[in-house]
């Protein structure tokens, strides 16, 4: 059974200190005919159920605890009994949105989660959040960056929990390091490559944001 990536766009709000911002996210679901992973569910527990159909959800993985990243997971994970995963950095982001709720599990650095003939090795990339991850792949020479890495450069930095010369590390250490080749589908937006990206670092440096 080939292991293969679906895209779900969904639609609804980023809240933080103070703000609120309308956001279109890009929900990822890895996996096969009979199991699949998804990566942030965001938004919409049902349309995102939907896309899963009968199919056996085996873990809701979230990329950072932004509430546009995590806001369905809890409804996601009590319709179909898959298990969240979160970087426990990340905890206290997630707490403002699901003060009453944990995550079930904690992602580890170098860790790797199977679904279906997935091998998605952790990358823990803070800076845009604490405990924000990226997931390779490279039987699928796919990574997942969340809001780490996106077409044009980081991701932003200007809130609370966020710090730019740290998400810079964490692209040029952890993501650049990558095959050129290697897709990035990201949070929002489109995607892109790593190959794409890895010329600009230094204008990102120098636009320092």
């Amino acid at each position: 059974m080939t292991t293969r990536i679906e895209h779900l766009v969904t639609s609804g709000q980023f809240s933080l200190d103070g703000g609120t911002w309308d956001v279109d996210n890009n929900v990822w679901i890895v996996g096969d005919d009979h199991e699949v992973i998804v990566i942030d569910a965001a938004h919409d527990a049902d349309a995102i159920a939907e896309a899963v159909g009968d199919r056996r959800l085996k873990a809701i993985v979230c990329t950072h605890a932004h509430n546009d990243h995590i806001d369905a997971a809890p409804a996601l994970a009590d319709r179909t009994g898959a298990t969240i995963w979160l970087h426990h950095d990340d905890l206290p982001l997630w707490k403002q949105t699901h003060p009453d709720r944990d995550p079930d599990s904690w992602l580890v650095d170098g860790q790797v989660i199977e679904a279906a003939g997935a091998d998605l090795t952790v990358l823990h990339t803070p800076g845009h959040a604490p405990g924000a991850v990226c997931l390779y792949d490279p039987g699928l020479a796919t990574v997942f960056t969340g809001d780490t890495l996106f077409q044009g450069g980081p991701g932003a930095t200007g809130r609370s929990f966020s710090h730019f010369p740290t998400i810079v590390d964490s692209i040029r250490e952890r993501l650049l390091t990558l095959p050129p080749e290697t897709k990035v589908r990201t949070g929002h937006g489109d995607s892109t490559t790593i190959g794409a990206e890895a010329p600009h670092l230094e204008e990102w440096i120098a636009r320092g944001h």
